[in-house]
């Protein structure tokens, strides 16, 4: 702050006034009145000195952070207008500040300095990626609709929208070597531990009704497969959709990612993946973890290799006769926690109801059963023909591997209850007579019908179709219920290869993270490059936001993270009368854990501009 008045006034009044500065233009507001140098004369002989000594207080005020403030308020004053059709909040979010304390430590600024050094550049790339991380966490929107809520935000970022397109293009070219720098630089947040990687694939859909073309690149020759391409969806969206790989380490924070056509099989990503890993971790051991879609000849072979393991489900069913018969043969199971005899009979007649058996319902009994031939486990490998296509083939080689297969009542329960449910819907289904084949995959309660065919005299044309329940479907079903098992060449104790598996849901977490809160699909691009920038952008913010949880989960402040989003959104803070910021938002069991672990005063109620920027810089 400083004093402020007219030196060639005969009667000046005395200010303390503080300069303001929004955008290009510098002004000074008068945040508080001394008084005119004739009526200071009534108190002092110095009326100037007096004047100056004011301000020295305010100032050593301010650095206690205590002032007190007087403000005229203009009652019939109207808005500031201007040229927008919509009116907008005059709010600014703070809430960033916690994952900007995270993003500067990974050190893209400096990447992104060096990737660009010999292009002509007018527009700074770490300050996009940043914005464009933050809201897809807190407020994900179209590239556009970010663009337009960029003075939403405390340093209200300067850049153009075109320049985001053209970042976005900078972004791919740089694919693997960013992937790899954040992923080092990531340490500086968290030691990072990838003894164990685990791996999964999923599908996102375009708001589009054609796929892309495939095109032959011009200069190498290449054919390149369109990016968006038809494929099964989970969700049975009826668009083209593009595929992506992800690596998480045993914290739940990715590692890297792949990008493939919606119809790529999902089994031929997983080794060059994993390649691209030991490349960016510089080891080749780790312990290679994934769902039985995931899990084919090639990739438990390629994973046997090199001081590396693999864990991954097993299909029981799958299983030749010789070994499912090991499975059912209710002899050798032990209890997961103890070790001790225990068989199946037993842990599906005890009575659940006994608190004394509390534990041993939420226990489970297992037997570890040696499994070296491939071709016992349903295997399939993968190879490569010679016009370049891949070729789907019965595995009949040998890997030493055990399988260990798990009992849990709770689970048969549950996959009890799930099923009547089913039948009960088949049942109605049944009822409808609808003469239609019925199609039937794998969790469609459509599988429990089978169809009869009633004819007269012998008449085709006169036969009566109906659906009956599948009883025998049923009882086969019901047969598996409980049981659960795993593949692994590991000879570490099986409590310890579960406790791994069970970890595995973490990385459908990830996937659920940036499909319902950061909000990744639909997309709406249509280049490749594009594409592929806007799931690294939404890598970026999934990559933050564990960063974040992980290191408050090690404090011990566990939080949802629809409660770390609501939170950081909500935290606004609005200029009052251009002297300091006015929180207008409450405290939170998440705002005290977000001050503590990241070490950001963010819970005051006034805040100094100076203050706030410091922070920003942090």
């Amino acid at each position: 702050m400083k004093l402020n008045y007219s030196r060639n006034a005969k009667d000046p009044t005395y200010t303390i006034a503080s300069t303001v500065r929004k955008g290009n233009r510098v002004s000074t507001v008068v945040v508080a009145t001394i008084g005119k140098h004739s009526e200071l004369l009534r108190i002092t002989s110095d009326p100037l000195a007096y004047a100056k000594q004011k301000v020295k207080e305010y100032n050593d005020q301010l650095k206690n952070k205590v002032v007190m403030c007087t403000a005229e308020v203009d009652l019939n004053k109207k808005v500031e207008g201007s040229e927008n059709k919509a009116s907008k909040s005059v709010c600014v979010n703070i809430g960033y500040l916690f994952l900007q304390k995270i993003y500067r430590q990974l050190n893209l600024d400096a990447f992104f300095k060096e990737a660009v050094k010999n292009k002509k550049i007018d527009f700074d790339c770490d300050e996009i990626n940043r914005f464009l991380t933050y809201a897809r966490i807190l407020d994900p929107k179209s590239k556009l609709g970010t663009y337009d809520d960029l003075e939403t935000y405390f340093e209200k970022p300067q850049f153009e929208y075109h320049q985001i397109l053209r970042f976005m293009d900078i972004l791919v070219d740089n694919y693997s070597e960013y992937l790899k720098h954040i992923y080092l630089s990531s340490n500086n947040v968290v030691k990072r531990d990838t003894t164990v990687c685990y791996y999964d694939c999923t599908n996102y859909y375009f708001e589009s009704e054609q796929y892309d073309e495939d095109v032959l690149d011009e200069v190498t020759g290449e054919h390149i497969t369109g990016l968006r391409q038809f494929g099964f969806s989970k969700q049975h969206q009826p668009n083209p959709l593009v595929e992506m790989g992800l690596i998480m380490d045993k914290d739940g924070i990715p590692i890297t990612m792949c990008i493939h056509p919606g119809n790529t099989n999902e089994q031929i990503t997983a080794i060059p993946l994993e390649k691209e890993l030991m490349r960016m971790t510089e080891s080749s051991k780790f312990i290679y973890c994934a769902d039985a879609g995931l899990g084919s000849y090639n990739i438990r072979v390629f994973n046997s290799m090199g001081g590396r393991a693999f864990i991954v489900t097993q299909s029981i069913k799958k299983l030749s006769a010789e070994l499912k018969q090991a499975v059912f043969n209710d002899f050798d199971y032990r209890l997961l926690s103890d070790n001790r005899k225990m068989s199946v009979k037993e842990m599906k007649e005890f009575d659940r109801k006994d608190m004394k058996n509390r534990a041993l319902y939420n226990d489970m009994v297992y037997k570890v059963i040696r499994a070296d031939k491939a071709v016992d486990l349903g295997l399939y490998e993968y190879r490569t023909l010679k016009n370049g296509k891949v070729k789907k083939v019965k595995a009949t080689g040998n890997l030493a591997q055990t399988v260990i297969i798990t009992f849990s009542r709770k689970m048969m329960e549950y996959q009890r209850t799930v099923r009547a449910r089913q039948v009960e819907r088949a049942r109605k289904l049944a009822e409808l007579k609808d003469p239609e084949e019925i199609k039937k995959g794998p969790n469609d309660i459509r599988r429990f019908l089978k169809r009869t065919v009633k004819t007269k005299d012998g008449k085709e044309a006169d036969a009566e179709v109906s659906y009956i329940l599948d009883e025998d479907k049923i009882k086969e079903e019901e047969k598996y219920d409980g049981y659960y098992a795993v593949a692994t060449n590991l000879k570490e104790p099986a409590k310890d290869i579960l406790a791994i598996v069970h970890k595995r849901y973490q990385i459908e977490d990830c996937f659920r993270i940036m499909k319902t809160s950061f909000n990744a699909r639909p997309v709406y691009h249509r280049k490749r490059e594009r594409i592929i920038a806007h799931f690294m952008i939404c890598f970026t913010a999934l990559l933050v936001y564990r960063l974040m949880e992980v290191k408050m989960n090690r404090s011990d402040k566990h939080h949802t993270v629809e409660e770390i989003r609501t939170t950081l959104r909500n935290m606004n803070v609005i200029d009052e009368f251009n002297v300091y910021y006015k929180a207008l938002y409450t405290g939170s069991k998440t705002l005290s854990d977000l001050v503590s672990v990241l070490e950001l005063p963010l819970d005051h109620q006034y805040y100094q501009a100076m203050e706030l920027k410091r922070l920003a810089k942090k």
